[in-house]
């Protein structure tokens, strides 16, 4: 990975977009338990809990961000993600039979999309989160005639 050119980052609404999406799954119950801690003061030990469940959410969608990335090369595309687990995929331009490009309420809230790949093997699908509009098109465009010009080879 020394000779990698430089991963292009996901876009800066990702990250609002991942709080919007996933912490009122950490908030409501946090919320419902403070109030039920009220009348039930053994409740205070899962409200704490839930506490470092939602410190540990802000921390790691964050983190997860700085750990995303891809980047076009001649011949393929490479999606690296994860922390503890490091995924990087390499997907030969050449195994792409079609690209989609999706965008959630909250994604298009924010400006984002996300590009997925599918490759002629289902188990090998992959995707690209947090592009910008216009980038995710753009890529997908690119993409597109890239897995053209190499599937006319085979």
């Amino acid at each position: 990975m020394a000779d990698t050119p430089a991963l292009h980052p996901v876009a800066r609404g990702y990250v609002r977009a991942r709080y919007v999406a996933d912490l009122p799954w950490s908030v409501v119950p946090l919320v419902a338990c403070v109030i039920a801690a009220l009348f039930v003061p053994w409740l205070w030990i899962a409200v704490g809990v839930l506490a470092v469940l939602l410190v540990w959410d802000l921390w790691l969608i964050p983190a997860q961000a700085r750990n995303r990335g891809w980047v076009e090369t001649p011949s393929e595309l490479l999606i690296a993600k994860g922390m503890l687990w490091r995924t990087f995929t390499v997907v030969p331009y050449g195994r792409i039979q079609f690209v989609d490009v999706t965008a959630g309420p909250v994604e298009r809230l924010f400006g984002i999309k996300r590009v997925k790949l599918h490759t002629a093997s289902a188990t090998s699908d992959s995707e690209v989160v947090g592009l910008a509009e216009a980038e995710a098109d753009a890529l997908r465009d690119r993409l597109a005639v890239a897995a053209r010009e190499r599937m006319s080879g085979l």
